[in-house]
């Protein structure tokens, strides 16, 4: 993983970046053992950052950190941050990556999903202003709803129906951005907010209810790829260690956010589903399903802000992405079928 680090180097010594020279030497990672949150604990270690892995293992699993485990550097400690937040000992950067993320769990865990937003948010961010800590926050692409401006730009305020399905997640992110910034405003804690677009790649579940990680088991298994809709709705994808990259240029910069990470790289449902089939040489035909209610039309970053405060923009082409991912689904299924035989 040395190699993302370096490129985390390369990114923010661009003409006009402004870096922070702040020492981050300890992390606190919430949602550590999720498909996200593991790859911020790897990069982090590979930076040389000691990391207290916090999750409650409702949507995480160990088995993502677990090659982390004899790192001297690394703890995992089982915490659900609704509850109460203790870290012993100096912390320099806490990343609130603790939520339900895909709409099979916030749909099953709403009340879970509001709660981490919520109150997570608010505890964590109390550890961050008593740590004296510089802290970021996972916020997300959908707090920008159904769009009505295209591509979206950190000044859009969203089109989210409250009240709707989605709206379990979509406004605890909206409410934890409220929350960061009238910590940073009013008790001068040192905040940024992240807005995290389509992320994919490895340690991503098999049966989270996500278009990538679906398309491609039902790929591997030779099973129709449903397509929701007509498949002309879009999503922009990015691999995860360039968004990593972006969040940690955000965390190791003075910049509030919220920036936007994502692959500007807009395609439909469909062609998403018919490259996953080339990829995996799969016959499988698409299907056609009804699409969920509230179900985003067009998604697509704006990066202005990130390239011009950051230094940063993805780097992986998507085909890539794409084909390390089916590469590491097809080893999982072949590790499980050599130990079921």
């Amino acid at each position: 993983m040395g190699h993302a680090a370096d490129a985390v180097e390369a990114d923010v010594v661009e003409a006009n970046v402004v870096r922070d020279t702040r020492t981050i030497r300890r992390a606190v990672v919430t949602g550590g053992a999720g498909f996200l949150g593991s790859h911020l604990c790897e990069h982090l270690l590979d930076r040389g950052v000691e990391v207290v892995c916090l999750d409650n293992f409702l949507t995480g699993s160990p088995e993502n950190v677990l090659h982390l485990m004899e790192h001297p550097g690394f703890r995992l400690v089982r915490c659900d941050v609704t509850d109460y937040v203790h870290v012993p000992g100096p912390v320099d950067l806490v990343l609130h990556f603790a939520s339900p993320a895909s709409p099979i769990d916030y749909l099953k865990m709403p009340i879970e999903t509001l709660k981490v937003g919520s109150l997570g948010t608010l505890h964590t961010l109390g550890l961050a202003h008593d740590k004296g800590a510089r802290y970021v926050l996972a916020s997300t692409s959908e707090v920008y709803g159904d769009p009505l401006e295209h591509p979206q730009r950190e000044e859009y305020w969203g089109n989210v129906n409250p009240i709707g399905p989605r709206g379990v997640y979509d406004e605890a992110k909206r409410f934890s951005e409220a929350m960061t910034t009238a910590y940073r405003t009013s008790k001068g804690t040192d905040t940024g907010i992240v807005r995290i677009f389509n992320t994919y790649g490895p340690r991503m579940r098999p049966d989270d209810g996500r278009a990538i990680p679906a398309f491609v088991g039902q790929a591997l298994d030779g099973r129709p790829l449903t397509v929701a809709g007509d498949g002309s709705q879009t999503r922009s994808i990015c691999y995860v260690d360039d968004t990593v990259r972006g969040i940690l240029a955000l965390a190791f910069s003075p910049h509030t956010g919220p920036v936007n990470i994502g692959n500007p790289d807009e395609l439909s449902m469909l062609r998403l589903a018919r490259w996953i089939a080339e990829l995996t040489g799969s016959q499988s035909p698409v299907e056609f399903i009804d699409l969920p209610v509230d179900d985003p039309k067009v998604r697509r970053p704006d990066t202005t802000r990130a390239e011009a405060l950051l230094g940063w923009r993805p780097t992986v082409p998507s085909e890539e992405g794409l084909r390390r991912t089916v590469d590491w689904f097809a080893a999982q299924r072949d590790r499980t079928e050599l130990r079921v035989g």
